[in-house]
């Protein structure tokens, strides 16, 4: 037994509907390793219980996997608005979205999150940025416009699979987009923001107080 599955075998179990999205994800989907699993949904519903949110943005919903391990974690009252650019998704997540357990918590929209998140008056406690990594940083600094000080910021693929300390990426216009955010970040005085390798990287980030 390797480490990771040492892992799995020792945290929360991922549960029978998660499993079940997750291999239909990989079976009916291009790119099926773009969705979370079990460790980081297990991660992602840990850090919403211990911080709490109210109300959680994300960007990038692709099969839904990470938004019902977001929903998972609220307490009552609790919503996680997920948008998702690319209309092909649709027909497959949004199924499963409604028929999970939590989807009275989901609020599932397709369209630019970049547009159309800060149209909808809310202040947000959390934020998961997963979408196009070449607009990252866009993302992330309209996400700062309407997160509350002292929120949370959740990007995922961080490191890039490695690509972002490799020379031979740098014309990548994907792989650009995340060192750009990275660097940004480091400099960025408004937050405090720690790199977890953990799969891809996971950038956890806390807006400070003014």
């Amino acid at each position: 037994m390797d480490i990771s599955e040492y892992i799995l075998d020792h945290i929360e179990p991922e549960g029978e509907y998660l499993y079940r999205l997750y291999r239909a994800t990989n079976i009916h989907t291009i790119h099926g390793r773009m969705a979370s699993g079990h460790l980081q949904g297990r991660l992602l519903k840990m850090l919403v219980r211990m911080a709490r949110p109210k109300n959680i943005l994300e960007v990038g919903t692709f099969s839904g996997y990470s938004a019902i391990c977001l929903a998972e974690g609220l307490e009552e009252g609790g919503k996680v608005y997920t948008f998702e650019i690319n209309d092909e998704m649709e027909d497959f997540t949004r199924p499963w979205i409604e028929n999970s357990s939590v989807g009275d918590k989901i609020d599932f929209r397709i369209g630019d999150a970049n547009v159309l998140a800060p149209q909808l008056g809310i202040t947000f406690d959390m934020a998961f940025i997963d979408g196009d990594k070449r607009t990252y940083l866009d993302t992330f600094n309209m996400v700062m416009q309407i997160l509350r000080p002292g929120g949370f910021i959740i990007a995922d693929n961080t490191l890039w699979d490695g690509h972002v300390t490799d020379p031979s990426y740098s014309h990548d216009h994907q792989t650009q987009g995340i060192r750009a955010f990275n660097d940004a970040l480091a400099k960025d005085q408004r937050i405090e923001q720690v790199i977890l390798p953990l799969r891809d990287g996971l950038t956890i980030i806390r807006k400070k107080h003014p």
